[in-house]
């Protein structure tokens, strides 16, 4: 199966595939209108960050500039959007770029390793500062308050339109594009019927820290809706300010997330070994982890998976117990504090999940919140009324409902040919069928190498409705090189993650990465895709999680470019954690083994001489500060 190639080819898209020269090929002013560039980054977060730095430390004279609708950067983690109550769900020395640490909090801000979101803003905008490549630093390199609306691509050539705040509408051009405006960008708002009876704010999690909502003396009486990490912050929260508060979990959804608390057996800095330890990879059947007898013991043979099985059972008996569901009395009993009991075990992670950073969370849960498994049947002036017959008055609904891709800005044919998702009703037919002939062949070589997957708990299966990702590496569209996509995985440590993403991904820009053939890139994106389904339920449907298999993937990634300086010495390298400070000598590798490109282009955008030294930029200097 073929897939695209026809499309691709009839919209002179196709040309694509021939991958570009190995010279750097500039696009000159006297060629060029002046917003072309010579690659367009959309999305000023953490994996946009990571994207045009490793990209500019290749490049470092190349016109580059990132696209942010905010007016700061951090995505997620920027200045607009943190409050005081929020906190990272990484310890520190995780939570960061690898040349440059981050500077230790005030210990007043740091709990069991975790800590205050603001100074992850903080370091990121001095990151922006301190990258300095060309003479330009980061920041001077993003359009800060530009809202991307469409992105095309005809002869070759890709076209951004958007609206800037001061300058109105304003069109790019740029011959490559790294889409790395993240997963948790567009609120995932519900749709309640009556909202706009209801007549009281309705918030989500994006705006909550700005939204007064706490502060005001007005509302009183709060309803969350959601089941994740973000509803159950902001019903800790209203706790605290006074509200009361009551706490709405769908009865039709995966239920609640199973949430570890920092100051458990597994805190922070635990799960941060146990997702990094090479070794304890092999527990999880994962496709990145080699094809050893060691993996082909513990996935193949029976004995092997009981092993597991007690290994998993274990976890998942620490994460339920600790909130002592079942000894908090009667009080607690009738306010529904059993409804917060994850409905499947933590091994397959078909619900939410998140960190507990707060030593008195669950009793002030248990004591304070009414909780309910229900449906929305309607709003009107301040009541909620429930499928199940309830009537809840309220005075502000708080959304922690999650998020969509942050995908609009292409149309139906382009999320196609790309390979991201697509609603099902949109998606040619024809395709459809072609990959899932793929996908069923791969889901059989799936059970055939990992047979524990095969028999999932009874369980709630959110249905399906878009297409998943269908990237190659989770990044590479199948029929285009112009184009990457960094940060759209899920996973445990996005730092360390989108940091390796950004290396491939250069190197894919470039050309530089020994691709297999495109019908051997399309099986192994099935065999992703299935796999995905099978380990993670629910949440595997969306093609990109990899919650348990960060390590494995970036070792797979560096392993295609044919890196290896982050890896230790043979045994070790199995039973030592992978760092941050790993990946610092990944740098001056790829550019001994790719090359820099050193040219210098003029302000008239001619090439010119560049006599600085190459490779040496201000980011150096932080390791030695």
């Amino acid at each position: 199966f073929n897939l695209h190639i026809s499309r691709w080819t009839r919209r002179s898209i196709g040309t694509a595939v021939s991958h570009p020269s190995s010279h750097y090929q500039r696009i000159t002013a006297s060629a060029r209108p002046s917003e072309t560039f010579d690659i367009i980054i959309v999305g000023a977060g953490i994996s946009g960050i990571a994207a045009a730095r490793f990209y500019l430390e290749v490049h470092p004279n190349c016109r580059l500039v990132v696209l942010e609708k905010a007016n700061s950067v951090g995505g997620v983690w920027n200045s607009e959007r943190v409050f005081d109550t929020f906190y990272t769900q990484s310890p520190l020395g995780t939570w960061e770029y690898s040349e440059m640490p981050m500077p230790k909090p005030p210990e007043e801000d740091i709990y069991k390793g975790v800590f205050k979101a603001r100074h992850t803003s903080q370091y990121l905008e001095n990151y922006t500062d301190r990258r300095v490549y060309g003479g330009k630093s980061l920041r001077e390199r993003i359009l800060f308050g530009y809202d991307v609306q469409r992105i095309t691509k005809e002869a070759g050539e890709w076209t951004i339109s958007g609206i800037h705040t001061s300058e109105g509408t304003k069109t790019l051009r740029s011959a490559r594009v790294v889409i790395a405006s993240g997963l948790t960008s567009v609120p995932n708002m519900p749709t309640l019927p009556g909202q706009e009876k209801f007549g009281n704010p309705i918030v989500h999690q994006k705006d909550f820290g700005r939204s007064g909502v706490l502060s005001s003396s007005d509302l009183k009486r709060i309803i969350v809706l959601g089941a994740g990490k973000s509803a159950a912050d902001m019903v800790y929260d209203s706790v605290k300010a006074g509200k009361t508060v009551t706490w709405i979990i769908s009865a039709t959804g995966t239920g609640p997330a199973f949430f570890v608390s920092a100051d458990s057996k597994l805190s922070p800095s635990t799960l941060y070994l146990i997702g990094t330890l090479r070794i304890l990879a092999t527990l999880s059947p994962s496709i990145f982890n080699a094809d050893s007898w060691w993996n082909k013991f513990l996935q193949g043979t029976q004995m092997g998976r009981n092993q597991l099985n007690k290994v998993h059972d274990s976890l998942n008996k620490s994460v339920v117990e600790a909130p002592k569901f079942d000894s908090r009395g009667p009080e607690a009993e009738k306010r529904g504090f059993k409804e917060l009991m994850p409905h499947t075990p933590v091994f397959w992670q078909n619900q939410p999940a998140g960190l507990v950073n707060r030593p008195d969370f669950w009793d002030t849960i248990a004591d304070n919140v009414q909780i309910y498994h229900a449906d929305i049947e309607a709003l009107e002036n301040g009541i909620i009324r429930s499928k199940d017959g309830r009537e809840i008055h309220s005075d502000a609904i708080l959304c922690g409902t999650g998020w969509v891709p942050s995908l609009s800005f292409f149309d139906q044919d382009t999320l196609a040919e790309l390979g991201i998702p697509q609603p099902l009703e949109t998606y040619p037919p024809e395709e459809a069928k072609a990959w899932d002939a793929l996908e069923k062949d791969a889901d059989r070589q799936v059970l055939k190498r990992f047979p524990m997957l095969a028999n999932p708990p009874k369980h709630y299966h959110n249905p399906v409705t878009h297409t998943p990702y269908r990237l190659y590496n989770g990044i590479a569209p199948l029929n285009d090189n112009s184009i990457a996509f960094v940060g759209h995985v899920l996973v445990a440590n996005y730092f360390r993650v989108v940091e390796c993403q950004a290396i491939w991904a250069t190197a894919y820009l470039d050309g530089k990465v020994d691709l297999p053939s495109l019908e051997q890139r399309q099986k192994d994106v099935a065999f992703f895709v299935a796999w995905c389904r099978r380990r993670y339920l629910s949440n595997g449907d969306r093609g990109h999680w990899l919650a348990a298999d960060q390590t494995g993937y970036t070792d797979t990634l560096f392993r295609e470019l044919g890196l290896s300086s982050h890896r230790g010495f043979w045994l070790w390298d199995s039973f030592l954690p992978s760092t941050m400070k790993d990946l610092r000598s990944l740098r001056a590798e790829y550019i001994a083994k790719f090359g820099q490109d050193t040219e210098l282009v003029d302000e008239g955008g001619s090439i010119a001489s560049n006599n600085r030294t190459p490779g040496v930029c201000r980011a150096e200097k932080d390791l030695e500060d």
